[in-house]
C-alpha cells in the first residue's frame, strides 16, 4: 500500500510541475490553473518549488538580450578557410599519409633485392650465426653475473629486500587507490 500511495505521490508531483511549466511558458487553460493553485495550496514542497520556479523565469525575462554585431556574420564567413584551400590541404595530408605508408614498403623491397643475394653464400650466413651465437652467450653470462651478484647483495644486506617488498606493497596499494579515484569516478557519483 505505503508503494502504491508513493507512487501516486510522485505522479500528482510530476502533473504538478508540468502545469508549473506551462504557466510560465503561458500555455495554461483555467480548469489546469485552478488545478495547479489547489496542490500548491496543500503542498509546501511544490510551492517552495513554484516560487524558486518563478524567481529564475523573472531574472530570465530581466536579464538584457544580447545581439551579436552587425557584421558579425560577414567577419566569420570571411575568416572561413576557402574551400579550394581546404581541399589542397587534405590532399596533401593524403599524399603524406600514403607516402608514410608505402615508403616503408618500397624500403624494405629494396633492401631485400640488395640483402638476398648475401644470404645465399654459406660461409656469411655461418659466420652471421656464430656472431649471433657469441652475442646469445655474452648477453646470458652478464645476466648469470647480475643475478649472482644480486643474490650475494640480499645474502648479505637482507634489509634491502624487506625495504623492497615494503616498496611494492605502497605501489601495489596507490594504484588501486588511483583505479578507484581517476578510473572510476562514475561509481561514486551516484
Amino acid at each position: 500500500m505505503k508503494g502504491n500511495h508513493r507512487t501516486e505521490q510522485a505522479m500528482e508531483h510530476e502533473n504538478t510541475y508540468m502545469l508549473m511549466m506551462e504557466v510560465l511558458d503561458g500555455e495554461i487553460s483555467n480548469d489546469n490553473r485552478q488545478t495547479l493553485d489547489l496542490h500548491l495550496q496543500a503542498c509546501p514542497t511544490c510551492h517552495r518549488e513554484w516560487q524558486a520556479l518563478q524567481a529564475i523565469d523573472t531574472l530570465f525575462r530581466q536579464a538584457p538580450t544580447l545581439s551579436p554585431a552587425t557584421d558579425f556574420a560577414q567577419r566569420t564567413i570571411a575568416r572561413l578557410p576557402n574551400r579550394r584551400y581546404r581541399i589542397g590541404i587534405l590532399l596533401a595530408i593524403y599524399v603524406v599519409v600514403l607516402i608514410g605508408g608505402l615508403l616503408p614498403i618500397l624500403v624494405g623491397a629494396w633492401a631485400a633485392t640488395r640483402i638476398a643475394p648475401i644470404f645465399n653464400e654459406p660461409t656469411i650466413l655461418n659466420s652471421i650465426w656464430q656472431s649471433v651465437t657469441a652475442v646469445g652467450q655474452i648477453i646470458v653470462t652478464v645476466i648469470g653475473a647480475l643475478f649472482t651478484g644480486l643474490g650475494q647483495f640480499v645474502l648479505e644486506q637482507p634489509a634491502v629486500l624487506g625495504w623492497f617488498l615494503v616498496l611494492i606493497g605502497f605501489i601495489a596499494l596507490w594504484g588501486g587507490v588511483m583505479r578507484e579515484v581517476v578510473w572510476q569516478p562514475v561509481r561514486w557519483q551516484r
